[in-house]
């Protein structure tokens, strides 16, 4: 972590008790303001009112801390105030990770070729998320381990699992090497295990600022091990069934998924002109589940047309950009490629096919030292669009932290729409440009005011654990009834977001359920405008919104909230 910086204390934030002068008129408390001053020896001014009501008293700019204490001692000793507190400052808390090797993670940050992920972590690092990889399983990394959950192996083949077993809830990987030549089908090449899984699980979510290794695009998710690809790959039934579970779906003789995922990864595929039904039955699925499923587009440099699942339907389909900000020279292209993202190039298109040449250009992720079975962990560098996938899976899971309401679609519409020109070249398509998380991750927090008549309360409301409150907005000059479409904006502060119960009240005490609780929502904040049939209504009077807390350890306080008639 890095210390912040010891600001001075310039100000102090005054506020009266209701119903004193200095509460409503700016020159009574201007001149309580001069009194305190000449009573501590400072020259005291009053600067502003704010919004809710408070007085900012400037300190003149050279109080010491113990002329700070002197100050607000003096204000605390009033009667006629309710309380005093200095102005701190605040700081932007996109700090630079102090992972070990992030300062080789271009991918996350770099201007050019980068995603812009730095500053989305203001305001999301994927709290409350459980990312699936679909993929060759887990091997055991400490820069993964806090956010592993259990997953599963879905590998039904025995001997293609390497487990003896099959299917079962242990997602090790095994190892996926082929001890010769042709031994998955004329043409394969022998070759040590890849750990492909686990490098893509690094990108969305290795833990961040431990002092080791990378950080992670969402930090905070949690990643889920899924294992499909053994020996010479995986099956589709193995694959689609993997889909289903890790979405919360039903498997025959496989117990339900304790964490379902709302983001599916897939950096996998195979040769087809159309997408398999197996495979569509099982996203459509989890898309109606609520659960983003993210997939490679692929490494033959050809149309993303002939190979699947990136031709499939409700999927987001990624290509692969390099450090340049170009599609990679292996990048699959075409119409339905939704978005780009960096997959890095580890040699030049015209080097040795094999060969590392560039590895500065990779993706640097968790892996593992084993040739066959697994060994040390480590760190690699990576190309392909295995590797740019991941990274719009944790934008994915960036962007339902922070607004949990945004269905599967307008999160493809959310990365899409946001997404930069490539600052290179692309020949036959890559989506709507390079994905920016910053920028779509504050498009989808950013409220816009609704137009119509907008009634505002922003007064601040204390929310203790365990308790219920309300804040209260009288419409008056309306008539009628309130419409069906009533826009409730709100915005409240809280550090454990799914402890709280929000509610609409309307005047004649009808109750309109805004938000429910949810012990796995650790997201803070509530910011958000949610559509209420209030047409049974009248429309003039006092309407609350009331906040429930149910649970201890985390509190807030209600910042402000709008009806929109």
């Amino acid at each position: 972590m890095t210390a912040l910086p010891s600001a001075p204390v310039e100000k102090v934030i005054v506020t009266y008790k209701t119903r004193t002068a200095e509460a409503g008129s700016n020159a009574a408390a201007q001149t309580d303001a001069a009194a305190k001053g000449a009573a501590t020896g400072e020259r005291l001014a009053f600067e502003r009112r704010l919004a809710g009501g408070a007085a900012l008293v400037d300190l003149g700019g050279s109080a010491t801390k113990q002329d700070v204490t002197e100050v607000m001692a003096a204000f605390r000793a009033d009667p006629q105030v309710a309380s005093v507190e200095p102005d701190i400052r605040a700081y932007a808390m996109a700090v630079t990770p102090n992972d070990t090797e992030y300062a080789k993670q271009w991918d996350l940050f770099e201007a050019t070729g980068g995603m812009n992920v730095p500053t989305a972590w203001d305001k999301t690092t994927g709290s409350g998320v459980t990312v699936a990889v679909i993929d060759t399983g887990y091997a055991a990394h400490t820069d993964l381990a806090a956010n592993v959950v259990n997953g599963y192996d879905f590998i039904s083949d025995s001997a293609d699992a390497r487990d003896g077993n099959g299917r079962d809830a242990n997602a090790k990987d095994e190892g996926d090497w082929n001890a010769t030549d042709n031994e998955c089908g004329l043409g394969s090449k022998a070759s040590n295990s890849s750990w492909h899984g686990t490098h893509v699980a690094g990108t969305i979510g290795a833990v961040t600022s431990n002092t080791k290794g990378i950080a992670g695009i969402a930090y905070n998710a949690k990643i889920q091990p899924v294992r499909v690809l053994g020996k010479c790959g995986g099956s589709s039934a193995d694959i689609a069934d993997a889909i289903t579970w890790a979405s919360g779906g039903s498997v025959p003789g496989i117990a339900a998924n304790a964490t379902p995922a709302k983001v599916i990864n897939l950096s996998l595929g195979g040769s087809s002109s159309t997408c398999p039904s197996v495979y569509q039955n099982a996203i459509n699925g989890a898309v109606s589940r609520g659960t983003t499923v993210v997939v490679a587009a692929g490494n033959s440099n050809a149309n993303t047309s002939g190979f699947t699942p990136a031709n499939c339907a409700n999927v987001i389909t990624v290509a692969s950009t390099s450090r340049e900000g170009n599609r990679s020279f292996y990048s699959n292209f075409g119409s339905i490629v939704d978005v780009a993202a960096p997959g890095g190039e580890t040699r030049r298109a015209t080097d040795t096919p094999g060969t590392i040449t560039t590895p500065q250009n990779g993706i640097l992720s968790t892996l593992n030292s084993g040739a066959t079975t697994q060994s040390a962990e480590n760190y690699a560098p990576y190309q392909g669009t295995s590797m740019a996938a991941p990274h719009i899976a944790g934008l994915a899971a960036l962007l339902k932290s922070a607004k949990t309401s945004l269905t599967p679609a307008e999160i493809e519409s959310a990365i899409k729409t946001n997404a930069r020109p490539l600052p290179g070249t692309c020949t036959g398509g890559c989506g709507t440009g390079i994905a920016d998380a910053t920028k779509t991750v504050n498009a989808v927090t950013t409220t816009t005011p609704p137009t119509g008549t907008v009634f505002t309360n922003a007064t601040d409301v204390t929310i203790a654990d365990n308790t219920t409150v309300s804040s209260t907005i009288s419409v008056t000059g309306r008539t009628g009834n309130a419409p069906a479409a009533l826009k409730v904006g709100v915005d409240i502060k809280h550090t454990w977001r799914g402890d709280l119960v929000v509610d609409l009240v309307a005047p004649d005490g009808t109750v309109r359920n805004l938000k429910a609780s949810s012990g796995s929502d650790s997201a803070d904040n509530v910011v958000a405008t949610y559509t209420v049939d209030a047409s049974s209504e009248v429309a003039n009077g006092a309407w609350k919104l009331q906040v429930r807390d149910v649970a201890t350890g985390d509190t807030g306080y209600i910042d402000s909230w709008t009806l929109t008639f």
